[in-house]
């Protein structure tokens, strides 16, 4: 017999998770099944932009400038609710709400995002003044506040959010120094010549930069951290610890139905982002990724892949669609540094040989508007890799002004739809001095051309 005080209600299709990809999930299923009732369940209030969070400790100055609003889900037509999911029934189809309340639901997708990963044999990771950088604005208001107080800083681990946190934290006067095991920092995402160029300007804006060695221990006096000790023996005095190691996927309500993990820890998924339990569906940092040129297991980790995956979720529910699915995981960078902005798309040289790729590459440096004498113009420098068999371009990066995220967006698009460098080098772009490099010399086409070059020889 039921429970008459427990509340319940019931909704068509049930986002758990309000992140990027889970409000992408439930404003796509609300515009293609506007007939449904659409609900999102999230446990925070105020949902962070996951992107800008290094940008509240500089740039944005407090963290409420950085939060994802509410209205836009309430203007698509969706609902809300603030509360914790506790517990599926995929049986019964219906969800328990840390309130007691119980949802049923036709359709469930899974959004629950990633946590910050921190070393389980790393000493002194419970010191006081000892951070990672979650997606909680509550936490990371606490940790901005106590970090006033405090002045060196060291940053540990050289991914994105690590060199971005690192330079918003030296533009608030902060000590500030970052350590990356990798020989280069960002190596996963751009070839070692560029990695070096940004390296020199995180330096130029005041980081104090150590690669090719790992922390090894942190230590603590009086229960608060006063030092680091790196892998080479070497002592560094610290206020604070940021560790900026890496996220693991959220996975613990899928695996209290027992949904299948793959072994990097990910929900599997098939290519409509379907789990392996009827009408249920999972899509961003928790769900499976297979990378587009290899299908090899991927674990990558952005909130462009996220809300992709969240798309094609939304419109897959009711029926599927072979033209929307996700037909492997392309990684697309980019992020600026001290006016300049840098991108990269698809394999880099290295990557790509390392695969088995026979590769040629095309270089060409211009400017980003013309003439190049025009205020506020930039070096405009855009790589390309291209498959010397087939002449498919298999990545791209590039190093220039704020036009640069947007270029290597271009680079992405082409990547998946399988341009090869002729069609690029054919293909018919606008121009404008203000706005664009000169239809001359247009850097994405002439790299392409220097590609051609270089296979002629």
């Amino acid at each position: 017999m039921r429970n008459n005080s427990i509340k319940m209600k019931y909704t068509d299709i049930l986002v758990i998770g309000g992140s990027a990809a889970g409000v992408a999930a439930a404003t796509t299923a609300k515009t293609h099944n506007n007939d449904k009732k659409v609900l999102v369940v999230r446990k925070e209030d105020e949902a962070m932009v996951p992107c800008g969070i290094p940008y509240i400790f500089g740039s944005l100055d407090d963290s409420s400038k950085n939060i994802m609003p509410k209205q836009g889900l309430y203007n698509a037509g969706v609902d809300l609710i603030i509360d914790e999911v506790v517990a599926i029934d995929e049986v019964e189809k219906n969800v328990t709400l840390g309130s007691g309340e119980i949802i049923f639901y036709d359709k469930l997708i899974i959004a629950t995002g990633s946590t910050p990963t921190v070393p389980k044999w790393l000493a002194g990771r419970d010191l006081d003044n000892v951070y990672y950088i979650p997606k909680n604005k509550v936490y990371l208001d606490k940790f901005k506040e106590k970090l006033e107080t405090l002045q060196k800083v060291i940053v540990i681990g050289a991914g994105f959010i690590g060199v971005e946190m690192s330079d918003e934290l030296v533009k608030g006067g902060k000590d500030v120094t970052l350590v990356e095991i990798q020989e280069n920092i960002l190596s996963l995402a751009f070839d070692k010549h560029v990695a070096v160029a940004i390296e020199e300007i995180v330096k130029s804006e005041g980081v104090t930069l150590i690669t090719g060695n790992g922390i090894s221990e942190i230590i603590g006096k009086d229960g608060k951290v006063s030092a680091v000790k790196l892998q080479n023996g070497d002592i560094l005095e610290a206020d604070a610890v940021v560790l900026s190691t890496g996220y693991k996927p959220n996975t613990k309500l899928a695996e209290l139905i027992k949904l299948p993990l793959n072994r990097k820890g990910f929900i599997k998924v098939d290519h409509y982002m379907r789990t392996d339990i009827k009408d249920i569906f999972a899509v961003g940092d928790c769900a499976e990724k297979r990378d587009f040129f290899t299908r090899k297991s991927s674990g990558a980790m952005l909130a462009s892949i996220a809300t992709a995956e969240a798309r094609v979720a939304a419109m897959n529910l009711y029926k599927l669609s072979s033209l929307s699915a996700i037909n492997g995981t392309l990684t697309i960078f980019a992020t600026s540094l001290a006016g300049k902005g840098f991108g990269a798309a698809g394999l880099t040289e290295s990557q790509a040989t390392a695969e088995g790729f026979n590769v040629v590459t095309g270089t060409f440096e211009g400017f980003d508007k013309h003439p190049h004498t025009l205020p506020g113009t930039s070096k405009q420098i855009v790589k390309l890799i291209v498959s010397r068999e087939t002449g498919i371009i298999l990545g791209g990066e590039v190093l220039g002004g704020m036009s640069a995220g947007e270029l290597t967006n271009v680079v992405g698009f082409i990547i998946q739809n399988r341009m090869t460098v002729s069609a690029l080098l054919t293909s018919q772009i606008g121009t404008q001095p203000l706005l664009t490099g000169s239809p001359v010399r247009y850097t994405l086409i002439k790299a392409a051309d220097m590609v051609i070059k270089n296979m002629n020889k």
